[in-house]
């Protein structure tokens, strides 16, 4: 058979040669993943799914690995690690590189083969996934667990709907139908109903199975038209429904050797048109069976006991057949070299056929038995005769299944059957096989009577002897030997009774009775005639498994008789510890699945088995110590092996000396009370119970006294120490004060020398200190001389450079006096010449207009229009003299104001002609209010020169007396004073309407002597130069207007 080992590759070829499945039983290759390390071990094949095209292959083992093989190409890939063992998986999605895989975490993801990416992940169950199905068109899909069915959306994969049922029912199993859009959903109470996929309505129900069926459905499948629905269980008998009648049509009965079906697959077939004729049963013998739903025959069978089927899958084009054995490798089949087996002719010599007795009832006329012939051939010719042979039904069946009947409702010959295909129990129902297989009576008052007495005086210091660290297993190991030694005094003298019932208390440690009564029942079975020879070894036992091992290898035998290797070196060791110090936890729980399931002479068998399968290492030891240290640690051994050599041993050995012959056979604890153990030379173990109770006794006697006189000791001990305690003490006073004594007189001189030292020190400070002050006074003076003649000659610096700086500063003073003098008096000639212009205008503007009126005083008619001239030329006038000058402007705008008020006298004269002559003395006023401003004008000016030459004067005063004395600053400051005091004189002036330019200019010049603030004085005088003739002309004109 070609084999191919994926071992650590992630892609490769799947077979190096093409295969010729017709010469070995229809197998393409032998596919395996095998785990390098210290213990190689293969990793189990869990699930196998096709895809669509029935081409490539999706498998997922127990570590989480996918692999996808391609058929065509003969390649295959890692494309996922999940590192959870995968519970389903779907490889016909509508995304051809997609796939669907439920995880132990109850979860199901989607990845896609190329990318290696996920794709997405959804939750919702609570439970283990056990199936997925996909519609035909690949965009929905149904995940069913125990407790509830859902449907999602791979489009978008969103949960659409989900199915709920009561926890008491259960759900078997939910799945769309080929070809049509119904979902069919099984559950645990047989029922069986059809959905419609877009509502979700129920279409139909299937009626109940006819009387007389006891078959609780399991398993399903349906024929690719959708047509023919099967369902399987726990029997022998398969029913066929036709889904288009709702009807039972057909009850199957397969083989007597088929108890229960675990998988339903039908086989495609390219020209049958959907209605598929061949289904596949797997039954609980790991043999999957193809038979013919018509002729009712068994077609072709792919696997045996020794390499049993554990699922398969069916590729879609029919061409392929993939199953996961037992050993958790998978085998690939072409259905092509299987079916030639099916199309030979028929054998010549005989035909099988059941004599099956005819029954009234619905049931019997339904059933039909499937025979493990061969179908009718239509060329078969009329002169061959058929020999047949009649296989009576065996009535006495049911009998020995009672013999087999285990609590818990377990059979022990399909647990065998189980054992031997799976070569171990499931972890999760381990415990629970071991209890219905040593049939253990849980007498809980029993064993609460026999904790009741306490700790057995012979494990009262057990922990001396075996220091675990968890205290709770400590715990509970005393407990259960003091157990032990209540029901037997045997168990309390056995020096090897905790290394016995160590494993098992350490699996039970949560449960004590059933700890308890498991080691119990072992000792009682499986430990026969071992305590006849107490205190020594089973000599019986051990000479009975040297016969065995001389029977089966003479060879090995006489290595150990050569180097004194006994049966207590090589045998004695792995009885009395059970196993459990050369193998692990998990070959330990295989080996007592094994034993716990056979007769008790397997345990023999076993450890011969063992010693055989360990014949090349224990050849090559030559040293008493190498046997030794061989026995009591882990060798390298396939644990499987030795198994199937335990097997071996039990079937060949022969009766004379097979242990069989001497061990009876499995007895369970009687319920109730449990029974009484008196297998051991009862003698014996009384006189060791009494030595070791009066050993124990004058133990104790011996340490009270022994206590006693360690206390009467330690009372002398302590009073003698007490004594010398308090001579020491004395001793060490009189030494301490003496020591203070010398002590003292010391450190009196000390001090007196230090106070000699100190006042010559002192002495010495003085003189230091009055030398350094003499130097300092020194230094002092000489400092203060020099800094005395510094500030002298800085003085002088100072002196000289303020003198030339005010020499400097009075010349610049007055060169500015001059200057600003100078602009002043140009600035007020000019300004004064323009006032004289501007007065002789508005004198002959007003004496012309006056003439204009007088000479058109007659003319009524056109004074308005001659008005109305004037006024446009007084006012072009106006705007002409705004341009030229601001203040020009704004007496413009007086004299536009003035003649309308004297229009509007006029238009009143014209009224009233007798007015005019209050008009010409005003006139007259005018020019008299004129003069007198002149004269205003005059008089300011004449102030203002007066001013000027005041300071003028006392510029040059203050030049002269700066020049004097050291007191610049002061006299500086009664100047500033003096000229504060005279700006307020000038401010007290009462004001008159008729101030004038000069008295201003005179006021504003007044505070801005000072030689500090030159440029504020210059400042301010350019701006009262630029005010100040409209200002004067303002104040000469308001009593003017207020006259008018």
């Amino acid at each position: 058979m070609p084999s191919c080992d994926l071992g650590c590759r992630e892609h490769g070829s799947i077979w190096h040669r093409k295969p010729s499945p017709a010469a070995r039983g229809g197998v393409i290759v032998n596919i395996i993943h095998s785990a390098t390390g210290y213990h190689s071990k293969a990793i189990r094949f869990l699930n196998v799914a096709f895809d669509s095209s029935g081409d490539s292959l999706l498998a997922g083992d127990h570590q989480g690995n996918i692999y996808v093989f391609d058929l065509n190409g003969n390649r295959f890939k890692l494309v996922q690690r999940t590192m959870q063992a995968c519970t389903a998986l779907a490889f016909n999605l509508r995304r051809k590189t997609e796939f669907l895989v439920a995880l132990a975490d109850y979860s199901v993801k989607c990845f896609d083969t190329e990318t290696q990416e996920l794709v997405s992940w959804m939750r919702g169950h609570d439970s283990s996934v056990s199936s997925i199905s996909v519609h035909g068109s690949g965009r929905y899909a149904i995940t069913t667990s125990t407790d509830t069915a859902q449907l999602w959306d791979l489009d978008t994969f969103q949960r659409k709907r989900k199915l709920n049922v009561r926890q008491s029912v259960g759900i078997q199993q939910v799945f769309f139908l080929p070809l049509s859009n119904t979902i069919l959903s099984c559950f645990k109470d047989n029922s069986v109903f059809a959905w419609e996929f877009d509502t979700l309505h129920c279409k139909y129900q299937l009626p109940t199975a006819v009387e007389g069926s006891a078959l609780h459905y399991k398993v399903f499948a349906v024929t690719r038209d959708g047509r023919i629905f099967v369902a399987g269980g726990k029997s022998n008998h398969l029913h066929l429904w036709c889904l288009e009648s709702k009807q039972l049509v057909r009850i199957i009965q397969m083989p007597t050797e088929v108890r229960a079906v675990r998988h339903l697959e039908f086989l495609p077939d390219s020209f049958d048109g959907g209605s598929n004729q061949v289904l596949g049963v797997l039954s609980q013998d790991n043999i999957m069976r193809f038979i013919s739903i018509e002729t009712y025959k068994i077609l072709f069978v792919i696997g045996s006991h020794e390499e049993g089927i554990s699922t398969a899958a069916i590729s879609p084009n029919g061409r392929y057949i993939a199953s996961v054995m037992e050993n958790g490798s998978l085998n690939l089949y072409s259905v092509q070299a299987l079916t030639q087996e099916v199309n030979k002719p028929p054998p010549p010599l005989f035909k099988v056929v059941e004599d099956w007795p005819k029954c009234k009832s619905e049931a019997n006329k339904l059933t039909r038995r499937v025979t493990s012939g061969r179908s009718e051939q239509p060329w078969k010719s009329k002169g061959s005769k058929i020999h047949t042979r009649l296989l009576k039904v065996q009535m006495n069946a049911p009998l020995e299944n009672k013999e087999n009947e285990l609590p818990g409702g377990l059979n022990k010959k399909r647990l065998q059957a189980l054992l031997k295909g799976y070569g171990e129990y499931p972890a999760k129902y381990r415990m629970f096989v071991w209890r219905s297989l040593l049939q253990l009576p849980e007498n809980h008052l029993a064993f609460s009577s026999l904790i009741d007495k306490g700790t057995h005086s012979a494990f009262v210091n057990i922990q001396n002897e075996y220091p675990l660290k968890s205290r709770k297993l400590l715990r509970v190991l005393q407990r259960t030997l003091s157990a032990l030694a209540h029901w037997s005094a045997i168990f309390g003298e056995t020096p090897y009774i905790p290394l016995l019932a160590f494993p098992f208390v350490k699996l039970f440690q949560n449960n004590q009775l059933i700890c308890f009564e498991v080691v119990a029942t072992v000792v009682v079975n499986f430990c026969q005639h071992w305590f006849e020879y107490f205190p020594n070894p089973p000599v019986n036992i051990l000479s009975m498994m040297e016969n065995i091992l001389a029977h089966h290898d003479k060879e090995l035998l006489q290595h150990l008789i050569k180097y004194s290797v006994t049966s207590q070196v090589y045998a004695w060791p792995l009885l009395e510890t059970l196993f459990s110090e050369v193998l692990t936890r998990e070959e330990w729980l295989k080996v007592f699945d094994n034993i716990f399931s056979n007769h008790p002479s397997y345990f023999l068998m076993i450890v011969v088995a063992y010693i055989i399968c360990s014949r090349a290492p224990l050849l090559l030891c030559n040293q008493s110590q190498d046997f030794e240290y061989f026995f009591h640690h882990r060798n390298n051994l396939d644990i499987n092996t030795v198994i199937k050599r335990a097997y071996h041993l039990m079937e060949t050995t022969p009766p004379d000396i097979h242990p069989q012959r001497v061990l009876d056979d499995f007895m369970p604890l009687t319920k109730g009370q449990y029974p009484v153990f008196n297998k051991y030379p009862k003698f014996i173990v009384d006189y060791q119970t009494q030595e070791r109770e009066r050993i124990r006794q004058d133990e104790i006697e011996y340490l009270r006294e022994r206590q006693l006189v360690h206390e009467l000791e330690a009372k002398a001990q302590e009073r003698k120490a007490e004594d010398e305690a308090f001579y020491r003490k004395q001793e060490l006073l009189r030494e301490a004060e003496e020591q203070r004594r010398k002590m003292v007189l010391e450190e009196e001189e000390k001090l007196a020398e230090r106070r000699r030292r100190l006042a010559a020190v002192r002495r010495e400070l003085k003189v230091k200190e009055l030398q350094f002050l003499d130097a300092s006074r020194r230094r002092f003076l000489k400092y203060q001389q020099d800094w005395r003649q510094t500030e002298l000659k800085r003085l002088d610096d100072d002196i000289a450079r303020k003198a030339s700086m005010r020499e400097q500063e009075t010349a610049a003073t007055v060169q500015d006096i001059e200057v600003r003098q100078m602009e002043l008096e140009s600035q007020r000639q000019l300004f004064e010449q323009r006032l004289i212009k501007d007065q002789e205008a508005i004198t002959q503007e007003m004496r012309e207009e006056m003439d204009e009126r007088q000479r058109k005083a007659d003319l009524e008619d056109h004074i308005v229009q001659r008005w109305i001239e004037t006024d446009r030329e007084e006012r072009q006038k106006a705007q002409m003299v705004a341009e030229e000058n601001l203040a020009k402007a704004e007496q413009k705008c007086i004299d536009h104001e003035w003649r309308l008020q004297a229009l509007y006298k006029l238009r009143s004269d014209d009224e009233d002609r007798e007015k005019r002559y209050e008009e010409w003395e005003e006139v007259t006023w005018r020019k008299a209010q004129l003069e007198e401003e002149q004269k205003a004008a005059a008089a300011a000016d004449k102030h203002r020169k007066q001013f000027l030459e005041d300071e003028m004067n006392d510029a040059l005063e203050l030049a002269e007396k700066l020049q004097r004395e050291d007191g610049y600053f002061e006299r500086l400051r009664d100047l500033k004073s003096r000229r504060a005091e005279r700006g307020v004189e000038f401010q007290q002036v009462p004001k008159s309407a008729n101030i004038c330019l000069n008295d201003l200019c005179a006021s504003q010049s007044s505070s801005h002597t000072s030689l500090a603030g030159r440029q504020e004085l210059a400042r301010q005088e350019w701006e009262l130069v630029c005010s100040g003739p409209q200002l004067y002309f303002n104040q000469s004109i308001k009593p003017r207007l207020c006259v008018m």
